[in-house]
């Protein structure tokens, strides 16, 4: 495992198997944002969150906002 710094998206991305690019491309968001926010260096905004979770829940139909944020 590496030792990179992990938000709890990150860290549910990676006991998913998931890219931060996956992300990127189901949000549309840019890939600095993601990593961002997957280090838990930013805080998304409301409308972020709503395409993180929209995204998230095709995966996990019962993944909740603050399984990865802390508001």
């Amino acid at each position: 495992m590496s030792n990179k710094k992990r938000g709890k998206l990150g860290r549910w991305l990676d006991k998913k198997g998931l890219k931060q690019e996956w992300l990127v491309k189901e949000t549309n968001l840019a890939r600095t944002t993601i990593s961002e926010i997957c280090t838990g260096k930013r805080d998304p905004s409301t409308t972020t969150v709503k395409k993180l979770m929209k995204a998230l829940r095709k995966v996990d139909k019962n993944a909740k906002v603050d399984d990865f944020f802390d508001f």
